[in-house]
């Protein structure tokens, strides 16, 4: 089987998606009976492996995300590549560019629903867009002859936009990079704190899902005692006291070594798909804050952590003081064997195979009428 993803969520500094790219294809690249490929945008037209890159202009504002313009050059691209199924990560031209050169092939197309369009920017721009946005994606999914995405509320959404064949499919952590035993002490003690202090983290960019502003209020209420770090580019520079901010892209591997160092993980982003940085703290041993909304409400279970309510930093606030008056080391201890049982790579991954499967031999049998 030959697998061609087509994204472009592939940026430098990009977050869930990229992760995700990555591991699902180390994790192929061990399977003899696979081949996989990706195709992003990059600077120039360029092939390395199984590596494909078009040219494709930067996103203004975007965080280093290159935004493709024309569906031609991509679905000669695909094409050229001739796998056996296509998987698209995005709701873009690259989508349509995917299931053009499906149509082409005759190949099977599955849609990743990895983010909340009509939602994030909804939040931005009004109800009215919110509508609109459901309206396309409803049309562009509709498309694909299987649609996965990684939590049970967007799963939801979907099908309630009339959206058939959707699927939940799960992400995963990698349970090496993210371990307990990447704690570092004498990383506490490069942020000046005094003994006994409780070390909070958050990681991540600062987008207005995010409600940045809603942990610094937080830290706030919280006061002496609790020291807020986050980890990410264009965060405030005003500061409470008990704050301090790394003001820039953060390799995987030094969030890490923070993960493990710190006493739990805050999260107060209420359009989560997965929420990825929360299932990393947990692989970490850090139980996790977070609020009761989107994929935090599902992927935080009991004894994981604490929940709170949406948009309250004075509740998020009572709920990291709850937290610790628990057993906060057990919950974390918990947290990691949930990780260990249901997000491992090989596990997620396979979960995904079982998806191809299915659709190259339904495809097989059937009609192509996704365009139709």
């Amino acid at each position: 089987m030959h697998v061609a993803d087509i994204t472009m969520f592939h940026a430098p500094a990009s977050g869930g998606v990229r992760t995700y790219l990555q591991a699902k294809h180390r994790r192929l690249a061990q399977l003899a009976d696979i081949e996989a490929s990706l195709l992003t945008p990059g600077n120039e037209a360029m092939q390395l492996g199984g590596l494909h890159t078009l040219p494709a202009p930067y996103l203004p504002f975007g965080q280093g995300y290159r935004f493709p313009l024309r569906r031609r050059a991509w679905t000669d691209a695909l094409t050229r590549i001739a796998p056996d199924l296509i998987e698209a990560g995005d709701p873009y031209v690259t989508a349509w560019s995917a299931l053009d050169a499906g149509q082409r092939l005759g190949v099977p197309v599955i849609g990743f629903y990895h983010s909340d369009l009509p939602r994030l920017m909804g939040d931005r721009l009004g109800a009215g867009v919110a509508r609109r946005l459901e309206g396309y994606v409803a049309n562009l999914y509709g498309r694909f002859d299987r649609v996965l995405t990684p939590c049970r509320s967007m799963v939801d959404r979907l099908r309630h936009w009339g959206v058939p064949n959707v699927y939940l499919q799960p992400l995963g952590v990698d349970l090496d990079t993210f371990h307990p035993r990447r704690g570092d002490p004498r990383l506490r003690e490069t942020l000046g704190l005094a003994p006994g202090t409780r070390l909070l983290i958050f990681a991540g960019r600062n987008s207005r899902e995010k409600n940045i502003t809603e942990l610094l209020e937080m830290a706030q209420c919280l006061g002496p005692g609790y020291h807020l770090l986050i980890m990410g580019p264009r965060m405030p520079a005003r500061l409470p006291d008990n704050v301090s901010v790394f003001n820039r892209y953060c390799d995987v591997n030094e969030v890490a070594r923070w993960l493990a160092s710190a006493d739990a993980l805050v999260h107060a982003g209420t359009r989560e798909t997965f929420g990825l940085i929360a299932l990393e703290a947990m692989a970490s041993g850090l139980p996790v804050i977070a609020v009761r909304a989107g994929a935090l409400l599902e992927n935080v279970p009991l004894g994981c952590g604490m929940l709170c309510e949406p948009h309250s930093p004075q509740g998020m606030a009572q709920a990291v003081r709850e937290l610790f008056m628990n057993d906060a080391e057990a919950m974390g201890r918990h947290a990691r064997r949930h990780v260990e049982r249901y997000y491992t790579w090989s596990r997620v991954v396979d979960l995904l195979l079982d998806h191809y499967r299915e659709v190259i031999g339904a495809t097989t049998t059937q009609p192509n009428q996704r365009l139709g």
